[in-house]
């Protein structure tokens, strides 16, 4: 658990009643902020956010929206709005931290920084006025994107395309819901060096996090641990004229207000140079 200055070890500072591990710990959600809420003056340790890990190291699912944001719907060129979120997975293993190297696989990666939403209570058939009491928290996240292999026919493969090793970064922390004077209404951007790619703010999602937690969860159980990428705004790679992928060598920058920001360094891959589509 991060706090001002470094973090505490729940582990230790409940003399082991309590799990160090966050998906565990996340099990116990509500017991969790009774506790945490009668620590008194526990060890605060020094925090390296070079070595902090992705907050949930491998999720049991991950659910990802596109086209949430209005920006971003126009410049895809979809004409109507969605009627009900598109909705596909990242591969839980392609979830890394926040301040992750990625081995890029081709040429064609693309970036997209999105809001979110860490689940912490078993979430089924939730009503939209009750959602937010099933988030244990927010965190900023990158949805990476092999826009070759997500785009190729004759049926795109939106979550192979997204789930490349190290395609989903996530961090710093997870931030209670209560530590936001407004969840639904956070800036949010991503930049390389000097260059601002992404400027957006949750308030314009067509979908907002309880309406996704309330859909997502009359088809299937949410679990605590479980991670939903809430969409992206415009500015994305693809959209611009001329194209912009991420390189070898490029550090990205993904924010959100009150937070805080992860950053992604990239390398060439294996086979980079060549389609990942045709290896």
């Amino acid at each position: 658990m991060l706090v001002d200055g470094g973090g505490i070890d729940i582990g230790a500072a409940t003399g082991g009643s309590f799990p160090s591990d966050v998906l565990e710990a996340l099990e116990r959600w509500d017991e969790l902020k009774d506790v945490v809420a009668g620590l008194r003056e526990p060890l605060v340790h020094p925090v390296d956010p070079a070595m902090l890990e992705a907050p949930v190291r491998l999720p049991r699912q991950v659910f990802a929206i596109g086209l949430n944001y209005r920006d971003h719907a126009t410049e895809a060129g979809i004409k109507d709005l969605p009627q009900a979120p598109p909705v596909f997975t990242k591969f839980p293993v392609c979830v890394t931290g926040p301040e992750a190297t990625v081995a890029l696989p081709s040429p064609d990666v693309d970036y997209e920084v999105e809001l979110v939403a860490v689940i912490g209570r078993r979430a089924e058939h939730v009503a939209e006025g009750d959602a937010w009491d099933y988030v244990a928290g927010l965190t900023v996240g990158q949805d990476l994107s092999e826009r070759k292999v997500q785009l190729a026919g004759p049926v795109p493969q939106f979550s192979l395309g997204k789930s490349f090793s190290g395609f989903g970064p996530t961090g710093p922390a997870i931030v209670s819901i209560d530590e936001f004077a407004d969840p639904g209404a956070l800036e949010l951007g991503c930049s390389v060096g000097g260059e601002l790619l992404q400027a957006g703010n949750t308030k314009d999602m067509i979908f907002g996090v309880p309406e996704l937690i309330a859909r997502l969860s009359r088809v299937c159980p949410l679990l605590p641990g479980d991670l939903v990428f809430t969409g992206t705004p415009a500015g994305v790679g693809m959209g611009r004229t001329p194209q912009r992928f991420m390189r070898p060598g490029d550090t990205l920058t993904s924010f959100v207000e009150s937070i805080g920001a992860i950053h992604t360094t990239f390398t060439a891959g294996s086979g980079y140079g060549n389609s990942a589509s045709e290896e």
